[in-house]
Protein backbone atom coordinates (compact mmCIF):
# COMPACT_ATOMS: atom_id res chain seq x y z
CA UNK A 1 0.00 0.00 0.00
CA UNK A 2 1.29 3.53 -0.96
CA UNK A 3 0.93 6.39 1.26
CA UNK A 4 -0.67 9.16 -0.08
CA UNK A 5 2.19 12.24 -1.70
CA UNK A 6 4.79 9.88 -1.16
CA UNK A 7 6.87 8.78 -4.04
CA UNK A 8 9.24 5.81 -4.10
CA UNK A 9 12.02 5.03 -6.45
CA UNK A 10 13.67 1.29 -6.17
CA UNK A 11 17.16 1.68 -6.28
CA UNK A 12 20.02 -0.28 -8.13
CA UNK A 13 22.11 0.63 -5.10
CA UNK A 14 22.58 -0.17 -1.58
CA UNK A 15 21.13 2.32 1.54
CA UNK A 16 24.69 3.54 2.01
CA UNK A 17 25.56 4.19 -1.95
CA UNK A 18 21.98 5.14 -2.24
CA UNK A 19 22.01 7.89 0.56
CA UNK A 20 25.67 8.94 -0.75
CA UNK A 21 24.55 9.71 -4.13
CA UNK A 22 21.49 11.33 -3.13
CA UNK A 23 23.00 13.76 -0.66
CA UNK A 24 25.76 14.71 -3.05
CA UNK A 25 22.81 15.33 -5.72
CA UNK A 26 21.37 17.76 -2.52
CA UNK A 27 24.66 19.68 -2.28
CA UNK A 28 25.21 19.75 -6.37
CA UNK A 29 22.14 21.78 -6.37
CA UNK A 30 23.76 24.17 -3.56
CA UNK A 31 20.85 23.29 -1.47
CA UNK A 32 21.37 22.77 2.30
CA UNK A 33 21.63 19.36 4.48
CA UNK A 34 20.05 20.16 7.57
CA UNK A 35 20.15 16.94 9.23
CA UNK A 36 21.14 12.80 9.06
CA UNK A 37 18.82 11.15 11.30
CA UNK A 38 19.84 6.84 11.43
CA UNK A 39 17.01 5.51 12.56
CA UNK A 40 18.30 2.44 12.17
CA UNK A 41 21.37 3.33 14.89
CA UNK A 42 18.25 5.13 17.37
CA UNK A 43 16.39 1.63 17.27
CA UNK A 44 20.15 -0.38 18.22
CA UNK A 45 20.84 2.20 21.13
CA UNK A 46 17.78 0.96 22.65
CA UNK A 47 17.93 -2.89 21.82
CA UNK A 48 15.78 -2.95 18.87
CA UNK A 49 16.03 -4.38 14.93
CA UNK A 50 15.23 -2.11 12.24
CA UNK A 51 16.55 -2.55 8.90
CA UNK A 52 18.47 0.30 7.17
CA UNK A 53 16.50 3.51 7.69
CA UNK A 54 17.98 6.22 7.22
CA UNK A 55 16.34 9.96 6.68
CA UNK A 56 18.06 13.39 5.07
CA UNK A 57 16.28 16.19 5.95
CA UNK A 58 17.43 19.11 3.63
CA UNK A 59 16.28 22.36 1.19
CA UNK A 60 16.83 25.72 -0.09
CA UNK A 61 15.51 29.03 1.70
CA UNK A 62 15.15 30.16 -2.14
CA UNK A 63 12.53 27.94 -2.65
CA UNK A 64 10.63 26.84 0.63
CA UNK A 65 10.39 30.65 1.81
CA UNK A 66 7.51 31.21 -1.40
CA UNK A 67 5.85 28.86 -0.25
CA UNK A 68 5.78 29.69 3.36
CA UNK A 69 5.00 33.42 2.67
CA UNK A 70 1.95 32.36 1.37
CA UNK A 71 0.59 29.89 3.93
CA UNK A 72 3.19 29.44 7.06
CA UNK A 73 1.76 25.88 8.39
CA UNK A 74 3.48 24.13 5.02
CA UNK A 75 6.63 24.82 7.34
CA UNK A 76 5.76 21.28 8.87
CA UNK A 77 6.68 20.05 5.78
CA UNK A 78 9.60 21.98 5.34
CA UNK A 79 12.57 21.87 4.67
CA UNK A 80 12.22 18.69 2.37
CA UNK A 81 13.09 15.05 3.28
CA UNK A 82 14.20 12.10 2.01
CA UNK A 83 14.09 8.18 3.27
CA UNK A 84 16.29 6.00 2.34
CA UNK A 85 15.05 2.10 3.52
CA UNK A 86 15.89 -1.52 3.13
CA UNK A 87 12.38 -3.85 2.75
CA UNK A 88 12.85 -7.28 4.10
CA UNK A 89 14.05 -8.78 0.60
CA UNK A 90 17.07 -6.57 0.56
CA UNK A 91 15.98 -4.24 -1.55
CA UNK A 92 16.76 -0.45 -1.34
CA UNK A 93 14.32 2.42 -2.04
CA UNK A 94 14.42 6.31 -1.63
CA UNK A 95 10.94 7.36 -1.36
CA UNK A 96 10.13 11.50 -0.56
CA UNK A 97 6.91 13.65 -0.57
CA UNK A 98 5.40 15.18 -3.43
CA UNK A 99 5.35 19.06 -3.56
CA UNK A 100 2.61 18.82 -5.37
CA UNK A 101 0.72 17.11 -2.76
CA UNK A 102 2.70 19.16 0.33
CA UNK A 103 1.07 22.27 -1.48
CA UNK A 104 -2.60 20.75 -1.83
CA UNK A 105 -2.29 19.47 1.88
CA UNK A 106 -1.94 23.25 2.88
CA UNK A 107 -3.90 24.84 0.22
CA UNK A 108 -1.62 26.84 -1.50
CA UNK A 109 -3.24 27.76 -4.79
CA UNK A 110 -1.98 28.37 -8.31
CA UNK A 111 0.41 31.43 -7.53
CA UNK A 112 3.38 28.80 -6.13
CA UNK A 113 2.95 26.16 -9.20
CA UNK A 114 6.27 27.75 -10.78
CA UNK A 115 8.09 26.91 -7.56
CA UNK A 116 6.25 23.66 -7.35
CA UNK A 117 7.39 22.77 -10.54
CA UNK A 118 10.72 23.36 -10.24
CA UNK A 119 10.84 21.66 -6.69
CA UNK A 120 9.11 18.56 -8.34
CA UNK A 121 11.47 18.36 -11.44
CA UNK A 122 14.48 18.82 -9.06
CA UNK A 123 13.20 16.11 -6.82
CA UNK A 124 12.63 13.80 -9.68
CA UNK A 125 15.94 14.08 -11.03
CA UNK A 126 18.06 13.68 -7.96
CA UNK A 127 16.04 11.13 -6.75
CA UNK A 128 16.42 9.23 -10.58
CA UNK A 129 20.50 9.83 -10.62
CA UNK A 130 20.95 8.62 -7.07
CA UNK A 131 19.47 5.10 -7.74
CA UNK A 132 19.77 4.48 -11.10
CA UNK A 133 23.09 3.49 -12.91
CA UNK A 134 24.36 5.62 -15.32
Amino acid sequence: MTADGLITLHSSFGPEETMHRFEAEVRARGMTVFSHIDHTAGAAAVGLPLRPTNLLIFGSAKGGTPLMQSMQTIGIDLPLKALIWQDEAGNTFLSYNDPAYITRRHGIGDAAKPVIEAMSGALKEMAAKSTTLP
